[in-house]
């Protein structure tokens, strides 16, 4: 990765070629130079973090938009799958056994980050390979493209991903890198455990010391990456994920939760007809969920580590297949 020093070496260099002309030109097809909506961009970021107008003017005459982005955001939603379709693309044995391997080849930088974070090392395999299938498939678009072309260009979430944007320069200035050679998927989730800028910013670790934060390549700081965004966000050390529910009475389907925030106790759905399998004290807040699974309706409760795992994904499925590749990755270890 090319640092900020040669970035604006080269920056300079097109500049002196190709003269610094402003955002008066009209903009290409296929960039954003001349655009009033980058100048304005441009602007914020020189008033508000200290960025050189110019070199950030040169910047965005090599960004790219991408038709192909658009098209991947907008597409029409898939049919919303069911457990029992949901969770064979997450568990196998392809992704069990890889999970395994990943383990050992990185035991000691997993066993440290349980130790300094409390967040077991099964979890973090289990998040790496439901994310990227442990690194193989971390995208292809460049980050600046992909966060310019969705905050430039998609007005639906155009905020959200400006924000990203300004993140993502931080970023590239804050470990000097240049923000070009950074690639990601469509949306800009990055590296091995796909994190957006922002939690880049909050949360990435730098856990083998060399001086920099490399989530793409470098197994060691996605795995402490992870970790600290688990135990930032309040994984409990030694508390269970879920626990297996039954329910009976007319109240019963009342206590599912909309949405994924654990708004009723375990002892207000005791009253509405809900038991757990595991011992759960009255008052602790979960969230109850039913899963359409291939035997037929599974009903779960998700304890306080169950919400975090939510937190890095709102998906309650996605929860559950980490969980569950957790486990089997644990097993699938214990007989090797």
């Amino acid at each position: 990765m090319l640092g900020l020093r040669r970035w604006a070496t080269r920056t300079a260099h097109l500049a002196s070629l190709a003269g610094i002309c402003g955002f008066a030109q009209q903009a290409p097809a296929a960039g954003y130079e001349g655009s009033p909506q980058v100048a304005e961009f441009v602007a914020e970021m020189t008033r508000d973090y200290g960025f050189a107008g110019e070199q950030l003017v040169n910047l965005f005459r090599e960004v790219e938009r991408k038709q192909s982005i658009l098209d991947a955001i907008s597409r029409p939603a898939e049919k919303v799958k069911t457990w029992a379709e949901y969770r064979p693309i997450f568990i196998t044995d392809r992704r069990i056994n890889q999970g395994v391997e990943f383990w050992k080849q990185h035991e000691a930088a997993l066993a440290r980050a349980e130790k300094e974070y409390g967040v077991p090392a099964q979890v973090i395999v289990a998040i790496i390979g439901v994310e990227t299938s442990y690194g193989a498939n971390t995208g292809s678009y460049r980050v600046i493209d992909a966060l310019s072309t969705l905050g430039f260009d998609y007005p639906p979430r155009a905020d959200f991903f400006r924000k990203e944007l300004k993140q993502f320069l931080l970023l590239a200035r804050e470990q000097q890198v240049d923000p070009l050679t950074l690639k990601g998927s469509y949306a800009g989730a990055m590296g091995m455990p796909q994190f957006m800028p922002s939690s880049f910013r909050a949360y990435a670790v730098d856990f083998d010391g060399d001086g920099h934060i490399n989530i793409w390549n470098d197994p060691d700081d996605a795995i402490g990456s992870v970790a600290s965004y688990f135990k930032r966000h309040g994984w409990v050390t030694g508390e269970a994920v879920v626990s297996v529910a039954q329910i009976s009475g007319e109240q019963a389907e009342e206590g599912l939760t909309v949405g994924l925030d654990p708004v009723k106790t375990i002892g207000e759905l005791r009253a509405m007809g809900w038991s757990s399998h595991e011992a759960v004290r009255d008052d602790v807040s979960v969230i109850a969920f039913r899963l359409d699974g291939e035997a037929g309706p599974e009903y779960w409760l998700g304890l306080p580590n169950f919400y975090v795992i939510t937190r890095y994904n709102r998906s309650a499925m996605y929860a559950m297949a980490v969980h569950q590749l957790s486990d089997l990755i644990v097993q699938a270890r214990g007989t090797k």
